[in-house]
Parts: structure tokens; sequence; C-alpha cells
């Protein structure tokens, strides 16, 4: 019991204390706003839901960097090349063998065709014939280009130059002549015998300048040459991650000098090979057909056409059986080479 005298005017602490709550307007009960005096509270945020979409967002695939376009021919090109000519002869012995059905020049064995002119000149005309048709289908499917501009054959370029490429061919007739001196082939070579028969010196004069200097810088000079000096820049590339030599204006392989030098000698070794037998396998006719290949690869990497090299290998020849048909007087006397 308190001490303190009891104002009956004044109201119980309860009532007290529940009074300005229940005097206070709406207003007084209701969040502090920013300028209340609760504005440090931080502000809570909803949580955030836990599937939800990009709105108005385009999202762009990085597309991966296109593969640089490849170098033609190479490698696989000319080993295609070699399949294709290896299906073009067997076409040429079909062809032969139904030749010999029909005693065709009046041969029936096949002993009988290694000494005939018109069988031997005949059969690789044939040969290369059908290779060269068997090109013209397949390699323009590969390299969405003609076969012709494929192996850079730029007849323009050789027609051009044509005096200068003559005189090429005569270094190679200079190279020849030194090359009897220094290094003199057999006495008696085995193409001698085939040369000997009524009209075959004119018809391997004929087949001298136009088939056989194309097919064979068709074959060296058009694939394998260019195969090799890109097979050097690409191993270069490969083994000392050097970056790699851009193409030229007209999509062909710019190539290194020592790729150059060391595919145009290369080269050269078959070259001389494929007329070893010709000449009875002897050094000195070997020596200097690598020495004409190495003229002849020079051309046509100078003046990136395979037509240069062309008119030159078939000037070349057209001297050689020039002085071939002066000695003999007209291929009459034929023990006068």
């Amino acid at each position: 019991m308190s001490n303190i005298p009891e104002d009956e005017s004044q109201p119980p602490l309860e009532e007290a204390i529940a009074a300005p709550l229940e005097a206070a307007p709406p207003a007084a009960l209701e969040p502090a706003t920013q300028d209340g005096p609760l504005d440090i509270l931080p502000p809570v945020s909803a949580e955030p839901p836990i599937f939800h979409t990009i709105a108005h967002t385009t999202v762009q695939a990085i597309a991966p960097p296109e593969p640089p376009p490849a170098r033609i021919p190479h490698l696989g090109h000319f080993f295609l090349m070699l399949l294709l000519l290896a299906l073009g002869f067997i076409g040429a012995i079909v062809a032969m063998l139904i030749a010999l059905h029909f005693h065709l020049y009046g041969v029936s064995t096949l002993d009988a065709t290694k000494t005939e002119i018109h069988y031997q000149l005949g059969s690789e005309g044939l040969g290369y014939l059908f290779t060269l048709v068997l090109c013209l289908i397949v390699f323009p499917l590969l390299w969405h280009k003609s076969f012709f501009s494929g192996v850079q054959w730029n007849g323009a370029t050789a027609f051009r130059l044509r005096w200068g490429l003559v005189g090429a061919a005569v270094v190679c007739l200079l190279l020849a002549l030194l090359n009897s001196v220094v290094l003199p082939g057999p006495s008696h070579a085995p193409i001698e015998d085939i040369i000997r028969e009524p009209g075959a010196a004119w018809l391997l004069f004929a087949f001298g300048v136009t088939f056989a200097p194309f097919f064979e810088e068709l074959i060296f000079r058009g694939f394998l040459l260019p195969s090799l000096c890109t097979a050097y820049d690409w191993c270069v590339e490969k083994m000392y991650d050097t970056p790699r030599r851009p193409l030229a204006e007209d999509g062909h392989p710019q190539w290194s000098f020592a790729a150059m030098a060391v595919a145009a000698v290369v080269t050269s070794i078959p070259f001389a090979a494929l007329h070893a037998a010709q000449t009875g396998y002897s050094i000195g006719p070997f020596v200097l057909l690598v020495g004409v290949s190495v003229v002849l690869c020079g051309v046509r990497l100078w003046t990136r056409s395979l037509a240069s090299s062309t008119l030159v290998h078939a000037s070349y020849n057209f001297m050689l059986f020039t002085i071939m048909l002066i000695g003999t007087h007209g291929f009459r006397h034929m023990d006068k080479m």
C-alpha cells in the first residue's frame, strides 16, 4: 500500500500507457519514411526467383575461324594424279592388246611391240591422253576451278615471254653440247635401235616436240614440283611455328626460296631417271637431264607458268632433233649420228 495519496483525477498506470496508443492517429502507426527516424534501417529486398529469364537479350554465337584455303596442288593431289596415270596406262594396254589381236602394223606378239615404234609411241600417247581426260574430270571437282588454272598453265605469260623462253632452250642446248664433251654418252644407246626403223625418226620427232614435253611438264612441273614446294614450307611452319605464307593474287601459294631450290633438285632426279633407259643408264646423259630439269623448274617457278616450261622443253627437243635431222641428211643416214 503506497503512502503517496492517490490522485483520483489521474487514470491508473495501465490506462496511461495504453492511452497514447489508442489516441494516436492511424498515420502514426505506419512505417517510417526516408524523412522519418527509421531511415537508417537497410531496405529489405525480396528473394530472387529460382528460375528466371533474361528478357530482350540477343545471344550471338561466336563462329570458329574459317580454315585457310588449301594450297594446290599438294602431295595428296600428286598421288591422286599418279593413280589416274596408272588407270590411263591400263586403258592404253587394253587398246594395245586389241591392236595385237588384229595384227596392226603386222605385229602379233608382245615381244615384237618392244621395238615397234607405232606401239611404243602409240601406247605412251594413249596412256597420256586417257590420264588427261581423267584429270579434266576429277580435279575441277576438288579444286573448284578449271584444271589448267589449278596447275598454273598461264598460256598468255608464255606467249608474252616466248623469245626469252626460246633463249632458255638455247641454254639447255649449250649444256647438252658441253656435256657431250665432258661426259660423253654411250657409243650405242637403246633408243638408236628404234630410231633406225623406217619412219621412226619422224614419228619420234613429232612426238618429242608435242606429246612428250606437254605431259612430262604436267607431271613433273605441274604436280610434283609445286607439291614438294608446299610440303617443304608446311614442314617448316610446323617445326618452327612460323606463320603461313600468304597466297598470291591468283590464289596459288608463294613459296620460300629454300623450298623452291630443294624441290627443283628433288624433282629433277626422277625426271632424269625416266629417260635413263633410253640412254643405257649412262651417267653423262643422266647428269645432263638433271641440269636441264633444273632449268625447266626455274622457268616454271620464275614465270609461275607451266606453259612457259613446256615451251622451253619443246624448243629444246626441237633443237636436238633439228641437229639430228641435219646431221643425218633428213634421217636417211642414221649411221652418221
